[in-house]
């Protein structure tokens, strides 16, 4: 994974691929100040399933903004779900199939430098049935998906602006 960093914009760009599906993936940043930040991500899922939700978790010191003004949307996921305290941000009702790409948007207002924050992402296991997989998706996605075993990015950005 590889970010940009535009200043004079406020935005930060990421793009990468994700190859595990036992793992979440905690992702690092080193941005040039604090404060509020568009982040466009982009991802590849070179697994071998299909992910029909994408949870993001901030850490302590940075919350999601949720504001008329502001922008929280996925081209695969039509709908978002983010909870009071603004710390987990749910995309679901879509889905990105095994060598497709997830394009999220959302604005991240970070208390340092440093903001860290973890993906997740849910596939349905082959063996329930298509109730039991929107039950489970439902409970994820109210509740939150449970923490796996993680890997931990740091992701390299480049200053412009």
């Amino acid at each position: 994974m590889a970010g940009v960093a535009d200043v004079r914009r406020r935005v930060l760009m990421i793009s990468g691929a994700i190859d595990t599906t036992d793992h979440d993936v905690s992702v690092s940043v080193n941005l040039p100040e604090p404060g509020r930040w568009q982040v466009i991500k982009s991802e590849t899922n070179l697994t071998d399933k299909t992910w029909v939700a994408m949870q993001v978790v901030t850490d302590e010191d940075s919350t999601f903004v949720n504001d008329a003004d502001t922008l929280v949307l996925s081209r695969q996921f039509s709908k978002s779900f983010m909870t009071p305290d603004q710390r987990r941000l749910t995309f679901y009702d879509g889905e990105v199939r095994p060598g497709e790409a997830v394009l999220k948007v959302y604005s991240l207002d970070a208390g340092g430098r440093k903001p860290t924050y973890s993906y997740s992402r849910y596939s349905p296991i082959a063996t329930d049935t298509a109730e039991q997989s929107q039950q489970t998706l439902e409970e994820l996605i109210s509740n939150g998906m449970k923490q796996r075993p993680v890997i931990e990015l740091i992701v390299p950005v480049t200053v412009i602006g």
